[in-house]
């Protein structure tokens, strides 16, 4: 009996660190600027409660975080 073996390349978790990175890179702990960053990912069309370790990683979302992590000054 011959098995075909598939390799699944499918990356998770990316984003939800890259969201992590930003937050407390940009924050430094002040809850305020939790708040206040969080909210900017939101406005920008990324809701970081979306998204977890296991979320299957979108090369879009990626793309904007990369881009609005330049904006903030954070380097992921």
């Amino acid at each position: 009996m011959n098995v075909l073996l598939l390799r699944c390349d499918i990356v998770t978790g990316k984003i939800k660190k890259m969201i992590d990175t930003i937050i407390e890179e940009k924050a430094k702990g002040n809850q305020t600027l939790v708040n206040v960053t969080r909210t900017k990912l939101i406005l920008k069309g990324i809701n970081p409660d979306k998204f977890d370790a296991n979320s299957e990683d979108n090369p879009e979302i990626i793309a904007k975080l990369r881009t609005l992590a330049s904006e903030l000054g954070v380097k992921v």
